[in-house]
């Protein structure tokens, strides 16, 4: 009888919520404005021979090496930041081998590990969910051969230094490191271009986020040209499909859109923290595009509250450390005032229940 391999056995399946997502899409920190008019004009404009055709990456790693200041050799399109992530276990994890996440973190890196056969060191972040950078260090062996960080953090939009992200990589040279900037567009400090990055630090970054593209899969993972050779080794050659190429050159060229819609978020999480605060909620200051706040028993309550208001909102209740806490995705300035308004409303309500006041 076929079965599965013990490691994917074993594994946690990831299902995220995505059924029913009607209303003001606040859960998936997906950008709520969409992508730039030049990206839609570019996929009215596709025939139907691009779609026969199999897409061709290599062309456009060169162009967004020029965009990032690398060259193409160092650069690969990937389906999304998730394979990014995937062909790091796959290239350089053996079963038994140790990867170490600090979390609460992003839940992919822990299940890609995983399906690998690798053993998960989990590190719980600090207060205040600050990097606990010792305790990474001293759990730091010659087995460790994978180390994810996501920076900044999800849920809880905390930042790293790019110093500690240094020492970390230093302290490892038998391990890939994973620097995931998928919010760097609204964190707007990179490890990228650092003069000192060693050869084992990998950056990955994702067009789903700033430049509202997550329904077309599209990544870029960076890193030293040599190591970059293994990796493209376990990539399809076909991984991005042609639809996302073909837009990419205009997503990149359109960069007053992305600012623009940063400088949108930037204010609106701003505005978000503030009226947190004035409500007398816990939260913890992102540098992302979304603020993680602690609800406390209410947490569920609140969540179903702001769906009957037609707002959706992310439970991280489960997560490390943050019992109690919601997720709330920062849109544009229109969203970031129905989402106070209909927060307002929501604990006042709740505040008049004494057996489930936050």
């Amino acid at each position: 009888m076929l079965e599965a391999r013990e490691a994917v056995k074993k594994l946690h399946a990831y299902r995220p919520p995505l059924a029913g997502r009607q209303g003001l899409r606040l859960d998936f920190n997906e950008s709520t404005i969409g992508c730039s008019p030049r990206v839609l004009a570019q996929l009215r404009s596709l025939d139907a021979e691009t779609l026969a055709r199999y897409p061709e990456r290599e062309p456009l790693e060169s162009e967004v090496g020029d965009f990032l200041g690398l060259d193409a050799a160092q650069v690969l399109l990937t389906n999304g930041g998730d394979e990014a992530i995937h062909l790091l276990c796959s290239t350089y994890l053996e079963p038994g081998d140790d990867a170490i996440i600090v979390v609460p973190t992003f839940a992919m890196y822990a299940i890609f590990a995983q399906a690998e056969g690798a053993r998960l060191v989990q590190v719980l972040s600090g207060e205040n969910f600050a990097f606990p950078l010792e305790e990474v260090l001293s759990r730091i062996s010659e087995r460790t051969r994978l180390i994810a960080v996501a920076n900044p953090n999800n849920p809880t939009g905390v930042a790293v230094a790019c110093d500690i992200l240094l020492q970390v990589a230093r302290a490892a040279p038998q391990a890939a490191v994973l620097v995931d900037e998928a919010y760097f567009e609204f964190h707007q400090e990179t490890i990228l271009n650092h003069p000192g990055r060693p050869s084992n630090l990998f950056v990955a970054r994702t067009f789903s986020k700033a430049y509202g593209l997550a329904g077309l899969r599209l990544g870029i993972l960076a890193g030293d040209s040599v190591q970059m050779a293994m990796v493209r080794r376990s990539t399809s050659p076909y991984n991005v499909n042609a639809v996302a190429l073909a837009v990419l050159p205009e997503a990149l060229r359109d960069q007053e859109y992305v600012k623009n819609y940063v400088a949108e978020v930037q204010h609106g999480r701003g505005l978000l923290e503030r009226e947190l605060r004035t409500l007398g909620l816990e939260y913890w200051s992102s540098r992302a595009n979304f603020v993680l706040v602690r609800v406390g028993p209410a947490h569920t309550e609140f969540i179903q509250a702001l769906r009957t208001r037609g707002i959706l909102v992310r439970d991280r209740n489960s997560d490390p450390g943050c019992e109690g806490c919601v997720r709330l995705t920062v849109g544009s300035g229109e969203d970031m005032r129905t989402l106070i308004d209909a927060l307002r409303g929501v604990i006042e309500t709740i505040n008049k229940r004494p057996e489930v006041r936050v």
